[in-house]
Order: structure tokens, then C-alpha cells, then sequence
């Protein structure tokens, strides 16, 4: 089957808080802006029933309330979006191509947020109570909600336990499973003194969830005895899992930089290892994964996708143009020797104004068009001929040294 071909300016992948938040940065740059979402937009904050740590929501807010929110947005600044999913990315070169199950899709950018998911015990009846009708996977979010309630914590690693010590300051009762003998925990010695101190907080060791139970929402968690085989039923209000949490990433491996974990791995600007491909939220390798920290991570990845397309533009038409010779000056502004210089390339540009382009590339806030040209020292001129580097001079004193760059 011949699969149809769409070109735009960026492509996200991912439709959560910070895939919606680049593509409300990158639409209202007026970018050419497909979301491509493989289920529900919104992400698992669609899954949260209520939010109260967000700014801006004093009386606090749904998770689906807040999404669908961004979602009108982006769709005001013309985002595209499509509901399929991701089976391969090629995104060396300057055109990447996204490929699902009808279609490619090509982008001069391209945005990976495809988030995460929380690893899920496997137990029976597990998927009827997922997320809004008992079992959850952030007590940030919902640690409110059950106030004076009795909660099961499930795992024993340093997110578990403090996720728990943290649900105490809420919840009437907090009971931990955890699957090792009395008084071992994966978590940290503080953390682990800690929880076995606080009187809100029982344990129940050599235990994993052998089932979940209730009717419309989760009232029972059946717990089961790793070496007796016992099953010891827990009437619960909620459960909380905390066993991990799995990354989207399985179609980026051997191409984008991960972790042992799997996460991305970016710098500030959201850059991966590849030109032109940025990653945000909670694929990202990072310290704190809520919807605040997504959007932040969207922001900056919409901002710098914009950026880097501009730059592209500059590159391709000005830069590396063949209607006329080329000398770029890069200097950064905040460098006094590079200003000094600023005069004399003035000159020369006055004085050769018909027959050589001059730009000048300031790498105060981005290095990008310098990377390209392949400069790392600065001040640095670069002569181009015919679309092609020909020249590079790092040492710069006078207008001799800038004509020889041309001449």
C-alpha cells in the first residue's frame, strides 16, 4: 500500500501537556504544526480527576478539564491533529519523516513528547479500576482526595515510601505492600527509618496485589503472600502503585540518546543528539515529572523548534546563498574583542557591498548557525563560494584579515 505523504514545518509526537504546550508555542509562530496522538489527547493528565497543584486554579481543576483546554488552544493556532500511532521515525538529514500506519509525514522538526506509563502489576481485574476509579499513580495529585481515607501503597523503592510518608499527612490509614521480608525496603535508609517510625503507616511484607475488587470503584485489594501463598484481603479507599514507570520510547532506541532506563536525554533547549529534534516531559531523563514541569518543557522545546527553523531559513538563503560570495562574522555580543572587530567588518561590507553578501551571526543566545558552519572558537570568519564553506579564519585584527577571508 501506498502510503500518502504530508509535509509540514514540525511534528509532535506525543499528545500530553507538553506535546500540547509545543504545539501552542509552535502554531502560534505560524509553524505548519501536526500532533500526532496514539490514543487520547491529553495524556494521563486526562486520567486525573482532580488537579489542585496547578497555578492559576485556586479552587483547583480536572485533568481532563485542564487538557481539553489546551487542546482548544492549539487548535486555535491552526495544530493539526491526528489520532494514530507511531511505527517508525527516520530523522537524520534535514527532512524527517514520521511513519504510521497510513500515512508519512515530513518535518523539518520534529517534537518527541510520547510521555510515559506507570508500570502496572499484572494483577486481575487491574484494568477496571485504573486511574479516576481507584487505583493511581500520583499522590501529589490525589493525596486530597483521600483525606481521612484508608489507602495501600504498592512498592518499597524511595518514590513508593515517600509518596507514602506523604499521603499520611491526608489519608486516616496508609498500608504498604511490599514483596521483601519484614524490614526491607528498595528504598533509602532516611526514608525507610522514617516510614517504619510513622504510626499512620502498616506494613504488610512478602506481599505482591494478587487481585483488585469492587463494583464501579475499587472498595478491595487482595493481597497474596509470596511464601505462604496466603491471601489477605485490604478494604481500601485507593491504591497507589509505585513500581516504576516505563518510557515511550521504544521506537527512538539505537537513534536518540536514552539512559539506561530508557529516558531521553536533552540539554536545556530540549535538544536531543540529533539537529532538529527536541524532546519534553516525562520522556525526558529528568527530577520531577508533573504537568507544571511538562508544560515548562514544552514551552522550551516550542520556542527552540521555532528558532532552529529560523535559523534553518538564515543558513539556507542567506548564508549559504550561490548568487554571491559570503564572509559570516560570528562574534558573541557580550565579548568585548568581537565588538571591537564590529566596525571593521562594517567597512568591509560598505566597501564590497556588489560583490560579497556579508552576515553577521551573534552566538550570544544560540550557537546553532555557528554549529553548522562548524565554528567553536569565536570571533571566526567564514567565506563561502557557490553554497560551500571555502574558508575559515579564527585570527581577526584588522580589515587585511577580513579581505583575505574573501579574496
Amino acid at each position: 500500500m501506498d502510503k500518502k505523504v504530508e509535509s509540514y514545518d514540525v511534528v509532535v509526537i506525543g499528545g500530553g501537556a507538553a506535546a500540547l504546550t509545543a504545539a501552542i508555542y509552535c502554531g502560534r509562530a505560524r509553524l505548519n504544526t501536526l500532533v500526532i496522538e496514539k490514543s487520547l489527547v491529553g495524556g494521563l493528565a486526562t486520567y486525573t480527576n482532580e488537579i489542585e497543584n496547578y497555578p492559576g486554579f485556586p479552587e483547583g481543576t480536572t485533568g481532563l478539564g485542564l487538557m481539553d483546554n489546551f487542546h482548544k488552544q492549539a487548535k486555535k493556532f491552526g495544530v493539526k491533529f491526528k489520532l494514530t500511532d507511531v511505527k517508525s521515525v527516520d530523522l537524520e538529514g534535514e527532512i524527517k519523516k514520521v511513519e504510521t500506519f497510513r500515512n508519512i509525514f515530513e518535518a523539518k522538526v520534529v517534537i518527541v513528547a510520547s510521555g510515559g506509563k506507570p508500570r502496572l502489576t499484572g494483577a486481575k481485574n487491574e484494568e477496571l479500576f485504573l486511574y479516576d476509579k481507584g487505583i493511581s499513580f500520583c499522590a501529589t495529585c490525589d493525596a486530597a482526595s483521600n483525606t481521612d481515607k484508608t489507602v495501600l501503597v504498592v512498592g518499597s523503592g524511595d518514590a513508593a515510601i515517600e509518596e507514602g510518608m506523604f499521603l499520611t499527612k491526608f489519608a486516616k490509614k496508609v498500608i504498604v505492600s511490599v514483596m521483601h521480608d519484614t524490614g526491607k525496603m528498595d528504598c533509602n535508609e532516611i526514608a525507610k527509618n522514617e516510614a517504619l517510625q510513622n504510626s499512620k503507616m502498616d506494613f504488610k511484607w512478602n506481599t505482591v496485589v494478587d487481585s483488585f475488587e469492587g463494583d464501579e470503584r475499587l472498595t478491595r485489594v487482595n493481597l497474596r503472600n509470596v511464601k505462604t501463598n496466603e491471601i489477605i484481603p485490604i478494604d481500601v479507599d485507593s491504591c497507589f502503585l509505585f513500581i516504576g514507570y516505563i518510557p515511550n520510547t521504544e521506537i527512538f532506541k539505537g537513534i536518540l540518546d536514552m539512559n539506561k532506563n530508557g529516558y531521553m536525554l536533552t540539554n536545556e533547549k530540549m535538544e536531543t543528539n540529533i539537529e532538529g529534534v527536541f524532546a519534553a516531559g516525562d520522556v525526558r531523563d529528568k527530577f520531577l515529572k508533573q504537568v507544571a514541569t511538562a508544560v515548562g518543557d514544552g514551552a522550551i522545546a516550542g520556542y527552540a523548534a521555532e528558532k532552529y527553523l529560523a535559523e534553518s531559513e538564515t543558513f539556507h538563503t542567506q548564508i549559504m546563498s550561490k548568487d554571491l560570495p559570503g564572509v559570516v562574522y560570528i562574534w558573541n555580543a557580550v565579548d568585548e574583542k568581537c565588538r571591537e572587530l564590529l566596525p571593521i567588518i562594517d567597512s568591509f561590507e560598505a566597501k564590497y557591498k556588489d560583490k560579497v553578501k556579508v552576515t553577521k551571526v551573534d552566538i550570544y543566545k544560540s550557537t546553532g548557525l555557528a554549529n553548522r558552519l562548524g565554528v567553536t572558537t569565536f570571533p571566526a570568519l567564514v567565506a563561502t563560494r557557490d553554497g560551500k564553506i571555502s574558508k575559515i579564519i579564527k585570527e581577526i585584527d584588522n580589515e587585511q584579515d577580513v579581505e583575505a577571508a574573501f579574496i
